[in-house]
């Protein structure tokens, strides 16, 4: 299997098993607020990431040039990003949450061209206005669409933004592994989330988190969105320009919103099957490009 081949198919896994992740944080936000949400996520996550490490006899050092780099990623990306994401799907809905991944991509674009130098041609201009367009048939179908809220919509646009960046800056660390990379960053959300957290945890209403739809949600988090997710996106982004990667951001609110359909019993229009049609119609002419 090529490297791009590899690469493809490694970032649609994650960007599919993040499409579950809306689902999940729907049904635990009404219980977990979303800082609390991210610790115990994180948490379940590192338990996870070093288990799998240890059992590969992973090297977990990290030349002192990195450290700065690293905690950035943990900081913006783990951090910031994910915490600003579950907010805003928390204040919106399951479905408008994936609107982030709209924005996302053509974020990347930009991101790579002034940190990466990545040529910014026609055929990848034209790729994110195509899947774009599929996203916003998909999400902001006039036939589903739900009043969003402003805070909730600045939270999506803030995760978005560091989300690009954070994916773009992961290129910058294409010589430490992604388990390590994740691992160290999950770390560093796990420290700057702890205060407020477990300050929340010493009074939470444990017998409403001891529901199966909570607890299984933030296990699903944990160990599937985070752990095998964040592996998957970093290693396939370490095969693929940052540029065409984040296209496959496209995948998670098809995903989504399909399973919003089937677990949710949210509505599927017809405009949401146009919008797939464009959203693989663009990744696929992004993969075809002689750029890429």
């Amino acid at each position: 299997m090529g490297q791009k081949l590899r690469g493809a198919l490694y970032l649609s896994l994650a960007s599919s098993i993040w499409g579950g992740m809306f689902i999940a944080v729907r049904l635990s936000v009404p219980v977990i607020p979303p800082v609390p949400l991210v610790f115990l996520r994180y948490l379940t996550a590192a338990v996870v990431l070093f288990a799998v490490g240890r059992s590969l006899y992973t090297n977990w050092s990290v030349e002192r040039r990195y450290w700065r780099l690293l905690f950035f990623v943990g900081l913006i990306g783990q951090g910031l990003s994910i915490v600003t994401q579950e907010t805003g799907t928390m204040l919106t809905s399951a479905q408008m949450g994936s609107v982030i991944t709209a924005s996302t991509p053509a974020f990347m674009v930009i991101f790579a061209h002034f940190i990466l130098k990545e040529r910014l041609t026609a055929a990848r201009a034209l790729s994110v206005v195509l899947a774009t367009c599929g996203v916003l048939f998909i999400v902001i179908d006039p036939e589903n669409l739900q009043a969003a809220s402003l805070w909730g919509g600045a939270s999506l646009v803030i995760a978005a933004l560091t989300w690009a960046l954070m994916s773009v800056l992961l290129k910058l660390l294409v010589h430490i592994s992604p388990l390590v990379i994740t691992f160290y960053a999950v770390l560093v959300a796990l420290f700057l989330l702890a205060p407020y957290s477990l300050w929340w945890l010493f009074q939470a209403d444990w017998q409403a988190m001891a529901a199966p739809t909570v607890w299984g949600s933030v296990l699903y988090l944990g160990m599937v969105s985070t752990a095998g997710g964040f592996i998957l996106w970093n290693k396939g982004l370490i095969l693929m320009d940052a540029s065409v990667g984040g296209l496959f951001l496209f995948f998670q609110p098809v995903v989504g919103t399909l399973l919003g359909w089937l677990l949710l019993g949210e509505q599927l229009t017809l405009l949401f099957w146009l919008g797939s049609l464009l959203v693989f119609g663009g990744v696929l002419l992004a993969l075809r490009s002689p750029e890429s």
